[in-house]
């Protein structure tokens, strides 16, 4: 196995930007999820998991953020972009099957999660500082679904780990440990569950309900106790150890206990 793509999103929700290596410390990789929109209005961090106000935050470059006022016109809402979340920072999640079923303008379900269950204080992540998506399961995902492709940008990977197996592999990496390089040590967390984002225009890529509809056909998982199953690609990180990642640099996985 090896690192196959290194990826950053300087602000939530918006586009991110392939860098060729990184640090990563105990936050992630350096310059990852820096800043969010907050909604001025609610306090909430706004995220495109509710695609019918957010949305349109995926045809930014995270990279060459608009100031407040152009973002705000942009949105049709009061934002301001920060640095440090507020106090109980909350975002909304639509429930994505509905997403499906209805579209992305309509008004749908949703849940309110916190940020960073399982990150560093101050940060905006919204669950751990990693995420890890195998090219075994983007094949999976296209040969099961319509096009017989799908981007490894809608599923917003930190890393895209080459492998040779087939299948959902990482499903199997749960409380394992990937050594990345000569330095950098992770801790394979939990399933990654998926929103509606796989399933919205990025930049130039147009919608495509499949790359969610066919993870939610073929890979339900439960992330964690209570939750039930979930459609998840990919899977959550931390750093047990930082160091410098580079693009091409081998991974080993620690056998299994």
């Amino acid at each position: 196995m090896h690192v196959e793509t290194l990826r950053r999103y300087p602000v939530k929700s918006m586009l991110g930007e392939e860098v060729a290596e990184s640090e990563v410390s105990e936050r992630g990789l350096a310059g990852d999820r820096e800043r969010a929109v907050l909604d001025v209005a609610t306090g909430r961090i706004a995220t495109a998991k509710s695609p019918r106000l957010w949305r349109a935050l995926l045809t930014l470059e995270g990279a060459r953020a608009p100031g407040d006022a152009e973002l705000s016109a942009l949105l049709g809402r009061e934002v301001r972009l920060v640095d440090v979340p507020p106090e109980g920072a909350a975002y909304e999640r639509s429930v994505p099957e509905q997403v499906l079923a209805e579209g992305v303008e309509a008004e749908v379900s949703h849940t309110v999660g916190t940020l960073g269950a399982a990150a560093p204080p101050g940060t905006f992540f919204d669950y751990a500082p990693l995420h890890l998506i195998t090219t075994s399961t983007l094949e999976r995902i296209a040969a099961l679904g319509p096009r017989g492709h799908v981007e490894a940008l809608r599923y917003r990977p930190n890393l895209v780990i080459a492998t040779e197996a087939e299948g959902f592999v990482e499903n199997g990496w749960i409380g394992r440990e990937l050594h990345v390089g000569d330095d950098v040590v992770l801790r394979v967390m939990v399933a990654s569950p998926r929103c509606a984002v796989p399933t919205l225009a990025h930049g130039p890529l147009g919608r495509d309900p499949d790359a969610l509809r066919t993870v939610a056909r073929h890979n339900r998982v439960e992330p964690l106790p209570g939750m039930g199953e979930q459609p998840c690609a990919g899977v959550y990180a931390r750093v047990l150890r930082p160091g410098r990642i580079r693009k091409g640099e081998r991974v080993r996985l620690t056998p299994a206990a």
